[in-house]
């Protein structure tokens, strides 16, 4: 398989289809987090989208694809831990579509509310992402539902438009971390940066508890790993995706494995050095940067604040240490 990568007027054209749904976000540096971690830190906040997190773009891109391709479907199915399922039901809704999303038992109750306040039906169903994801596509060929997956091409190309932002907003980025959930994300930084043509270093960050990834990376071949992290509900892959991991073999540089610990580490200076709230997986770039503050020391680094979707009583608990 050879994956091609987006060009640079694709992603445009994406990006055009995102703002005219939602505003770009910003991307600061804040000086408390900057001399935690000892180096110049530009913050993406991808926080401050309508369904607080990077993942709306995705799904608005996917939905348009199927709007302008005149067959709309009676209904769409998908299943997520969370960010993706808002995504979806976001721009569903938008093309009156309706929305059935399955997770898995366990899930966040926040997110669960948030994609039922935006018309999706839940079905829970597994222990993990993957048995949520094998269950809805049985429903969708049982009911004859299009199935949404969680990494597609348009998805990616969507959810490039905040590392286009931040790679045009922000000049000469040395690093960049980015979260490795199932890949769309850091497969849209790569695409970004290879289509305007930048030297910045590419990171990939996935949890110690959800290693998939990180041991793909390190045999170049896909290999399944058990999932285990509490927190990083939105790094919690157990397979990989051919696609993006073939991305990442050719174009990351490397990957950082964090804790559940480093993780809750990096949502509390996240909190206390800009008074935004990062869930697990928003805060994992950061946490990646605490790990190798040494290494970044006195450089000019960036990462996403993929999302501030953490329930209230777990974030509680994390703020008191």
């Amino acid at each position: 398989m050879s994956v091609r990568l987006p060009t640079l007027n694709q992603l445009e054209k994406a990006a055009d289809v995102v703002h005219s749904v939602i505003k770009a976000t910003p991307q600061y540096t804040w000086p408390l987090l900057n001399e935690a971690l000892g180096a110049e830190v530009w913050l993406k906040h991808e926080n401050h989208t309508p369904v607080g997190s990077f993942k709306v773009r995705g799904g608005i891109v996917f939905f348009q694809h199927l709007a302008q391709s005149g067959s709309k479907p009676s209904g769409v199915i998908s299943a997520t831990r969370g960010n993706h399922g808002q995504s979806v039901a976001f721009a569903a809704r938008r093309h009156h579509i309706p929305v059935t999303i399955v997770v898995p038992h366990g899930n966040s109750r926040e997110k669960n509310a948030a994609m039922r306040a935006l018309g999706a039906t839940l079905i829970e169903h597994g222990e993990d992402f993957q048995e949520a994801r094998e269950h809805a596509d049985q429903i969708a060929e049982q009911r004859g539902l299009l199935f949404v997956p969680s990494y597609h091409p348009f998805l990616v190309h969507g959810v490039a438009s905040w590392s286009l932002e931040l790679l045009h907003s922000v000049d000469d980025l040395d690093t960049v971390y980015v979260p490795i959930g199932l890949g769309s994300g850091i497969s849209g930084m790569v695409a970004v940066r290879e289509a305007l043509g930048r030297k910045t270093e590419i990171v990939g960050v996935v949890s110690t508890d959800a290693p998939a990834y990180a041991r793909s990376f390190e045999y170049r071949e896909p290999v399944e790993r058990p999932v285990r992290t509490q927190l990083a509900d939105g790094l919690a892959c157990r397979v990989p995706e051919p696609a993006a991991l073939e991305i990442i073999l050719q174009h990351v540089a490397r990957i950082v494995e964090v804790t559940d610990d480093d993780v809750a580490d990096a949502m509390r200076l996240i909190f206390t050095s800009t008074h935004n709230v990062a869930e697990g997986a928003g805060a994992a770039g950061v946490a990646a940067m605490l790990k190798e503050r040494s290494r970044i020391a006195g450089r000019r680094v960036g990462t996403v604040l993929g999302g501030g979707n953490v329930d209230r009583e777990v974030f509680a608990k994390i703020l008191h240490g």
